[in-house]
């Protein structure tokens, strides 16, 4: 009966206490369960994209693919994030061949080489134990697992999310986001 007892209050208390991303990211329902930091360094609630089609991509600015991801990410930006609501989470990642080195500050002022106007996070690890519960989860999802394994395999993997919050398909680096075009007509 004691035991009993306890293990209620423990769980009253997690629900006074509220969601510990970093321990509890597996009870997450949807990216709105998260907070990230900006590149400003600034703490985001995700639940302002509630809503919201997303794409959330790893990004690097010394990868072979830089160029045409951040262009055509800016360009889907562009043309629905007023008419749409499409939303681009984008998180650097210095984990795959050292391509993302710089500081916050030098990214931010990296992206400006491309006009990005879609929202930046600080740099993080999107694979591993020191990964970020939000990308932990992303690939955790049915829709999110990836070829072989989960792990994210290289810069701009990127994740389709609806408006929901829930991931509903995952694309591979290689992909250019406008041959995403289609699919994310599918939730808007």
């Amino acid at each position: 009966m004691l035991r009993v007892a306890i293990a209620l209050s423990f769980v009253c208390l997690a629900g006074v206490l509220g969601f510990d991303q970093e321990t509890d990211w597996q009870q997450a329902t949807s990216i709105y369960d998260f907070t990230a930091e900006d590149i400003r360094g600034n703490k985001v609630d995700l639940s302002k994209y509630k809503d919201h089609v997303c794409i959330i991509v790893n990004v690097a600015s010394q990868c072979g693919l830089t160029e045409t991801n951040y262009k055509q990410l800016q360009e889907l930006y562009n043309k629905y994030s007023e008419s749409k609501g499409l939303r681009i989470l984008a998180f650097p990642s210095n984990q795959f061949a050292k391509q993302e080195p710089g500081t916050n500050a030098e990214i931010l002022e990296f992206t400006k080489n491309y006009g990005v106007t879609f929202d930046m996070f600080a740099k993080i690890n999107v694979n591993g134990d020191n990964a970020h519960p939000l990308f932990k989860w992303l690939t955790s999802q049915k829709a999110g697992s990836g070829f072989l394994t989960d792990s994210i395999k290289w810069n701009f993997s990127k994740f389709l999310v609806n408006k929901q919050g829930q991931v509903v398909d995952r694309f591979a680096p290689a992909t250019e986001p406008l041959k995403m075009e289609d699919d994310l007509k599918k939730y808007f």
